[in-house]
């Protein structure tokens, strides 16, 4: 039977992805997923790599846009896994109508498109999550968590190049070219660790630029750091 509609969910950004894959999962109910790809051999894999952790139960599967239409219709899941490319047609241009449609399914892109013109894209019309295919494993679980409590997700490594390319009226309020790429990455739920990590700096810089950042702009926490990032479409 289909799954009634799920209730709007926090989009704080958790302060680390470890304490996703620490949770209890005896305690926590089964996100539901629909898998959109072309290829039925990929999502095979994907069904047995997702089922396989007691975290994810996958509900339907679809190999074209009208079909992932129809199953999200249907089954209504917590996260929509959706392949960029399919049957000669983009499901970019689809993601905004599911997310007006049925706001209760998260979406979480998992292609091998590497231009991060691609994410860029993909964030604005509403995704949550950017996995590349050839990272996907570990990398597709924690997206998947983080979408369905509506946090965004993308590797470290390609949310540095994202950050890289800012809008063209960035940096807002005077931030430096850096301390944009560091808001980015925050309002992209990395870590302090991840983002040095990805910009090849210490920790303790990482921590300097936030100082700096929070105090441009007046505030202070997480939660506050990502809704100005998206209002000042840094993520767009």
């Amino acid at each position: 039977m289909p799954r009634a509609a799920m209730s709007d969910v926090d989009r704080c950004v958790v302060d680390s992805v470890a304490a996703v894959t620490a949770v209890d999962v005896s305690t926590v109910e089964a996100i539901t997923i629909v898998l959109a790809d072309d290829h039925r051999v990929v999502r095979s894999g994907l069904r047995v790599l997702l089922e396989s952790d007691g975290r994810f139960a996958v509900l339907g599967e679809a190999g074209d846009v009208t079909s992932t239409v129809d199953q999200v219709r249907e089954w209504r899941p917590r996260v929509l896994v959706l392949d960029l490319n399919m049957a000669g047609e983009s499901s970019l241009d689809a993601i905004p109508g599911l997310r007006a449609g049925w706001p209760e399914t998260q979406i979480v892109v998992l292609t091998m498109q590497e231009d991060p013109a691609f994410a860029r894209a993909a964030l604005r019309a509403g995704a949550l999550g950017y996995v590349l295919k050839d990272a996907a494993d570990d990398e597709l679980m924690t997206a998947v968590v983080l979408a369905a409590g509506g946090e965004s997700y993308l590797n470290p490594q390609f949310g540095a190049r994202l950050a890289a390319q800012p809008p063209e009226d960035s940096p807002p309020d005077n931030l430096s070219p850096r301390e944009t790429e560091v808001l980015t990455l925050i309002a992209l739920g990395h870590t302090n660790t991840e983002i040095a990590t990805s910009l090849g700096v210490s920790v303790r810089t990482v921590e300097s630029h936030r100082a700096h950042i929070q105090q441009k702009i007046g505030l202070t926490n997480r939660a506050e750091l990502v809704g100005y990032a998206r209002q000042r479409g840094l993520l767009n």
